[in-house]
């Protein structure tokens, strides 16, 4: 008798995404789920504010520039994962220390049914899984996907 598994099909994925290899990888695995379990994509990237300088920070300018320029990232992927075959794909621009946001802002606004995130390497503990990843891992109220 063969022994059949029919592992559920995730309605709703939430991906987080930056400049990083791990990133785009993790953005990668995501846009293959959505497409296999035909769901909806959400595509994150948190604006660290702290990664800006002083003056950064308190130049209107500047932090609108920041800010279009990393919508204008969100929409490049959006439209990769679209061109790829997503049926419906959003994106989130959400401010803060990205684990916690993604965790107390993002997470309760998407009721995702799976989170996508990659882990950069790191020195220490979080060599083995970035520590933002790591943060969400233990920390999300739903499945977490960690690649690597």
């Amino acid at each position: 008798m063969a022994f059949k598994l029919d592992l559920p099909k995730h309605k709703n994925i939430l991906v987080g995404v930056d400049d990083s290899a791990d990133a785009q990888l993790a953005f990668l695995n995501a846009v293959s789920h959505a497409l296999e379990d035909d769901s909806l994509l959400h595509i994150v990237t948190v604006l660290e504010s702290d990664s800006l300088n002083v003056f950064q920070f308190l130049d209107k300018e500047a932090l609108e520039a920041k800010r279009l320029d990393v919508e204008k990232r969100l929409q490049d992927y959006k439209q990769q994962a679209l061109d790829a075959g997503v049926k419906e794909v959003h994106i989130v621009l959400a401010e803060g220390e990205p684990g916690e946001t993604i965790i107390k802002d993002v997470i309760p606004d998407v009721e995702p049914d799976l989170v996508v995130v990659g882990a950069a390497t790191k020195k220490g503990l979080g060599k083995f899984m970035g520590s933002q990843a790591g943060y969400i891992a233990k920390n999300s109220p739903v499945s977490v996907l960690v690649v690597r």
